[in-house]
């Protein structure tokens, strides 16, 4: 069995160790820094020998580092083992930076239930598209502009803008305070014991193994002017993973969206290193440009928003009222046709939609006719129909005349129809109801 060190000693990234077992590419040493794939951490990467480590995953209690192609080194030999810096410290600084944010979580919602963390999406790549010269994966690639963690949270508590921007808050003011990180390997028994600590068997795959061992990272308290701890721990919690030895070292922490994967579950996406530094630039920089366009100040943005919404909003209002009296005025000048013993008012509307016509419409069914036809165009010709109560016309018939007749599609109530998608004009339209219909 490969005894695994990356989480105890994460900061060893160069290291010998004897080959005890190579099958074609995959190879399996007596101990290994390398860490492998787990509880949402991806595996590392870097190179055993000549070769590169694109792999890294436990089989049956082995470590099993899988290479670019089969090595040249042999069982029983020994091998110098590089792990790939720049990846294994930014998997360190994300998954430290999971505990502060369930930490901050804790200080921002009414209840809290931890339902997962994954950095995979934000650090692994596909080996056979990575195209990064031998010198590069030496010593390491910077992650991309699509760098990001989630963590999932289970909680009633609604997560809006203000709890979001109060989790990163919070969690940066734990960064601030250079927190110490510390872990210590529990019995599961004295671990279940001591009160305080979370404990999320389903994410944090190994947390109880076959040794009946529990491993606990630390989050620790802040320190006072003289270097006394004050006030509580951040964050305990069982936990597998690689961390910084202090929130120091994670650097700005920026909340980048939020979603739902399930009932009662929100899952908060965030980003650490460049990637939030570049998206806190992007944020302050649209900021400033929405000041300087609306000619406020920045922290009256917000204010001068809900303005311009409301007075966007009345205008609505007021050019739908304009579209209804136009609609209402092009009504009195269309004839009136009788048939069947009803009247009939069918004719064109210019500059107006289907669904702008509607209310006017369905207004004069019954008080100025029986029936009211409209045909207007939105990118095609659309017919709308309403009937009175007592026609004896359906007004889906009407339509469904219209469409059967001229293509295009519709449908509706014996009150009101409407259909569109019609291969003539309005005019065209309007001539073969007047003359045919």
């Amino acid at each position: 069995m490969t005894v695994q060190r990356a989480a105890a000693e994460p900061y060893t990234t160069s290291f010998e160790a004897t080959v005890e077992h190579v099958d074609d590419r995959e190879v399996r040493l007596d101990e290994t820094f390398f860490y492998a794939e787990s509880g949402g951490q991806p595996a590392d990467r870097g190179r055993l020998g000549d070769r590169r480590v694109v792999d890294v995953q436990v089989e049956d209690g082995d470590v099993v580092h899988t290479l670019d192609d089969a090595p040249s080194f042999r069982e029983g030999q020994s091998v110098l083992c590089r792990v790939d810096w720049t990846r294994r410290m930014y998997c360190m600084r994300a998954h430290t930076a999971s505990h502060v944010l369930y930490g901050a979580a804790r200080r921002c919602m009414d209840d809290l239930g931890y339902g997962g963390f994954d950095i995979r999406a934000a650090a692994d790549r596909d080996p056979a598209s990575d195209t990064s010269s031998e010198s590069a994966v030496e010593t390491g690639s910077t992650p991309t502009d699509a760098d990001r963690v989630r963590v999932d949270f289970v909680t009633s508590t609604t997560v809006d803008d203000d709890v979001l921007v109060d989790l990163e808050r919070y969690a940066n003011r734990a960064v601030w305070e250079s927190r110490d990180v510390s872990w210590e390997t529990l019995s599961t028994e004295e671990a279940r014991e001591r009160d305080g600590i979370v404990f999320n068997e389903k994410t944090e795959e190994g947390v109880f193994g076959a040794d009946a061992a529990v491993r606990v990272v630390t989050v620790g308290a802040a320190e006072a002017a003289a270097g006394e701890p004050v006030g509580e721990a951040w964050d305990v919690a069982a936990c597998g993973g690689t961390h910084v030895r202090n929130t120091r070292e994670v650097g700005p922490i920026t909340v980048l969206d939020r979603s739902n994967p399930g009932e009662g579950m929100t899952r908060v996406e965030f980003a650490v290193g460049p990637r939030a530094v570049a998206r806190r630039a992007d944020e302050k920089r649209a900021l400033l440009y929405a000041s300087r366009t609306l000619g406020v100040g920045v922290g009256d943005v917000p204010d001068a928003v809900a303005r311009i919404q409301s007075e966007v909003e009345d205008l609505r209002e007021e050019a739908a009222a304009a579209q209804r009296r136009a609609v209402d005025a092009r009504l009195d000048q269309l004839p009136v046709v009788e048939r069947n013993g009803e009247r009939w008012l069918v004719g064109t509307v210019e500059g107006v939609d289907a669904n702008d016509v509607e209310p006017v419409t369905r207004e004069a069914a019954g008080s100025r006719a029986a029936v009211v036809v409209l045909v207007g165009e939105a990118g095609s010709t659309f017919v709308v129909a309403a009937a009175a109560e007592d026609a004896t016309v359906d007004a889906g018939d009407v339509v469904d005349r219209a469409t059967d007749e001229f293509g295009g599609g519709g449908g509706g109530s014996p009150t009101f129809a409407q259909g569109g998608g019609l291969s003539v004009d309005p005019d065209g339209v309007v001539d073969w109801f007047r003359d045919r219909a």
